[in-house]
């Protein structure tokens, strides 16, 4: 795992081989985090990882100077993994919620700046998750959302949708919670493919 910018940028890590997740390849990762720094400012934002695999997309999150960044992954080897890199890096910033997602939605009591989520793409409940995503209480007027999907998936739908983008076969679907214009967010609805 390379995390790609940032005072962390360039650090290398090795995955487990034991490891199941399927994480955001580089290319993906470095394309969507320049649109989600073109639409908020990350230094001193609070970030929520949600599926969050290797770790790779909360350490971008770190790495790019978000004050509090939240890794909520259920597996033990992926969630082993995130804090074995915390432990290396000797980071404050990324705290590991090692448990179900959705449990965490429903006692979240707390809102942050940008939520990104990277749920398998074959999760029985795939298609139910952006909207219980955008329902929740992580997310509150002005936040940014990002959820990674595969090409079966089109969320335009959805309450707040900004853009989608298609790197290979890697989708992300942008959503800004409605009240976003008093945040300064003036983003317009787009579909790039």
């Amino acid at each position: 795992m390379r995390i790609i910018r940032g005072k962390y940028g360039k650090r290398r890590f090795d995955v487990p081989k034991n490891i199941t997740a399927r994480p955001t390849t580089d290319f993906a990762r470095e394309n969507i985090f320049n649109i989600i720094e073109n639409m908020r400012d990350l230094e001193g934002a609070t970030a929520l990882d949600l599926f969050a695999g290797t770790g790779a997309v909360s350490w971008e999150f770190a790495s790019r100077g978000c004050r509090e960044v939240t890794a909520v992954e259920q597996a033990r080897v992926q969630a082993s993994f995130i804090k074995s890199v915390k432990e290396k890096l000797g980071d404050t910033a990324l705290r590991l919620v090692k448990g179900n997602v959705f449990v965490f939605l429903e006692r979240a009591s707390e809102s942050y700046d940008v939520v990104f989520a990277d749920p398998p793409y074959d999760h029985p409940k795939f298609g139910e998750i952006p909207g219980m995503i955008l329902d929740s209480k992580v997310c509150a007027p002005g936040t940014l959302v990002v959820i990674e999907h595969n090409s079966r998936h089109d969320f335009s739908r959805l309450p707040g949708f900004r853009r989608h983008l298609a790197y290979g076969s890697v989708n992300f679907s942008i959503f800004v919670i409605e009240g976003a214009e008093a945040r300064g967010d003036n983003s317009g609805n787009e579909k790039d493919n």
